[in-house]
């Protein structure tokens, strides 16, 4: 049978569904992106931080963050230009790796910054010093962990797809704190943002069963990862040597 050139090729190509299919992949990464981006910076524009004193780690940590979010919107439309030709596919390669750096001083910055605010004290007034170091520690290595997965299963395209939009869920967690009445929760405030983030991978699960009638494994772990890391965060901030650790933290400043 002949190849059909070009826009000849018949819509149930696999390359034609793998760009419809990224099309979805991409949209999600920058919808993401946007909300995270669009949390803190409402947060800012409420007068809820004074940028002038915020310390110079957490500016460090800020930019990282926002060089991150603007390397996973533009993988996502990367990959969804892959039938242009290799030179897009060497550009996603290379910045999946050059990510790598970043993401490494990201966990850095991000774990040092958490101390640092116990230690001085700056901890929002509806979480301990406990659940503050922990929720910073733990978020922090979760989001690594899938990226890093994410990365390790670069050559399965459904696996890496969803594994780095999961990590994107996961830093939704910081810019719903700065988007919902977390004082007037309590402590149902973390519950809430996880049901909101468990929102956001039925949207992927609802897609996995459009596209092939089942919710693939890589998204059942997302949801695990979402519900893992509160219950991992929740029992540390009252595990006794933890607490007493944090306390330390909290009077060493």
């Amino acid at each position: 049978m002949a190849t059909l050139p070009g826009d000849l090729i018949p819509v149930y190509s696999p390359a034609r569904i793998y760009r419809s299919d990224q099309r979805f992949f991409a949209r999600f990464a920058m919808m993401l992106a946007g909300i995270i981006l669009l949390g803190f910076a409402q947060w800012s524009a409420r007068g809820m931080v004074d940028v002038r004193t915020v310390p110079l780690w957490v500016h460090l940590h800020a930019g990282l963050m926002v060089s991150w979010l603007g390397l996973f919107a533009a993988q996502g439309v990367l990959a969804q230009s892959f039938a242009a030709g290799p030179a897009s596919r060497e550009l996603h390669r290379k910045l999946g790796f050059a990510s790598l750096g970043v993401l490494a001083a990201i966990v850095l910055t991000g774990i040092f910054t958490g101390v640092r605010a116990v230690e001085l004290h700056r901890v929002p007034p509806f979480f301990t010093d406990a659940y503050f170091l922990a929720l910073t520690s733990v978020g922090t290595l979760m989001f690594a962990g899938l990226v890093v997965w994410g990365i390790a299963k670069r050559r399965q395209s459904d696996w890496h797809r969803r594994l780095m939009l999961g990590s994107g869920i996961l830093l939704l967690e910081p810019a719903l704190g700065r988007m919902l009445p977390m004082p007037l929760l309590g402590p149902w405030g973390p519950f809430v943002e996880m049901c909101i983030q468990l929102g956001f991978v039925l949207l992927l699960a609802r897609h996995d069963m459009r596209r092939s009638g089942m919710v693939h494994p890589a998204t059942l772990a997302i949801g695990f990862a979402v519900i893992a890391t509160i219950f991992i965060v929740t029992v540390l901030s009252i595990w006794p040597p933890f607490v007493s650790f944090a306390s330390s933290v909290a009077g060493g400043a």
